[in-house]
């Protein structure tokens, strides 16, 4: 049953994405500011953040065991696909880089910025930067979203449970949006250790998605790299991965010079067409685990 509620939560997930609906983010958000409160002097802490993770995933973890215990399990399956459509996720997007893309192709430099810029992280936004750069981190942000909203959670539900796919989610919505801006880089190096195997393991299936001889060029060096974050890590394998310079743009303007104006929006479809490839390799991947016996 992993197999199935997976799929019909992603399948969901999909559909309520094309009409931005159900923005797991804000549901974040207003659990976090609505269950710790900010006294005077006195901020929530990292404690509190935690608290506020773990609860509901023990919950959730701890219902599946009851409901297993008693007979019961099937009754969990429904509420498993409902968290995993909560959980998963990542709304607006699609009109980001539409608009993203028509500006490009405009040579609107200017406006391809300000349909990101609020998608960006804070220390990105306001920054003086080339188109190159610009569209490196547009990628870089991509993918990273995509990963921390699907796959992380995919890897960790199929691994621990519901209860461990909510703690994985929790902990990325702790890095970016608890209340105290100060405790958010603890939350993050708590959130990187969550991905460490399953960035490492999408890295690898980049590279069964795309073209392994260039994933084998630029990535292997850096598969236990220390240090690197785990988007560091998805550029590195998405763009030995990828084909016809989709993420060099500057070799790309060299090389075609004349279908600058169609590079912005070629190498987004790239990488989103390697996105869903890679999810592809994973649904195939737990459709063997399955069929084996496995889980």
């Amino acid at each position: 049953m992993v197999l199935i509620v997976f799929l019909l939560a992603y399948i969901l997930r999909r559909q309520l994405d094309a009409h931005n609906r159900l923005v797991s983010d804000a549901l974040w958000r207003q659990w976090f500011h609505s269950a710790s409160k900010v006294e005077a002097g006195r901020e929530p802490g990292v404690s509190a953040g935690l608290a506020l993770v773990l609860v509901p995933a023990l919950t959730l973890a701890l219902a599946m065991v009851g409901l297993d215990a008693i007979g019961w399990r099937f009754a969990g399956y429904p509420l498993e696909i409902l968290v995993l459509v909560l959980m998963m996720g990542a709304p607006g997007w699609g009109a980001v880089l539409r608009a993203y893309s028509a500006s490009w192709s405009r040579g609107d430099m200017q406006g391809a910025w300000w349909s990101i810029e609020p998608r960006l992280p804070a220390a990105e936004r306001g920054a003086a930067m080339s188109p190159d750069s610009m569209h490196l981190v547009l990628s870089r942000v991509l993918l990273s979203t995509v990963f921390q909203r699907f796959f992380l959670i995919g890897f960790w539900y199929v691994v621990g449970g519901i209860g461990l796919a909510v703690l994985a989610r929790g902990l990325v919505a702790l890095a970016e949006q608890w209340p105290q801006a100060a405790a958010r880089a603890r939350f993050q190096t708590l959130a990187n250790l969550a991905a460490w195997l399953p960035v490492r393991l999408l890295s690898m299936t980049f590279g069964i998605a795309g073209d392994l001889a260039g994933w084998l060029r630029e990535f292997p060096g850096n598969f236990t790299a220390r240090g690197k974050k785990p988007a560091e890590i998805l550029m590195i394998s998405a763009n030995g991965s990828l084909t016809g310079y989709a993420l060099d743009p500057a070799r790309f303007s060299q090389l075609h010079p004349e279908d600058w104006a169609e590079f912005g929006g070629r190498s987004l479809n790239a990488v989103r067409d390697l996105l869903n490839r890679s999810m592809l390799v994973w649904i195939c991947a737990l459709a063997l685990l399955v069929i084996f016996g496995v889980i």
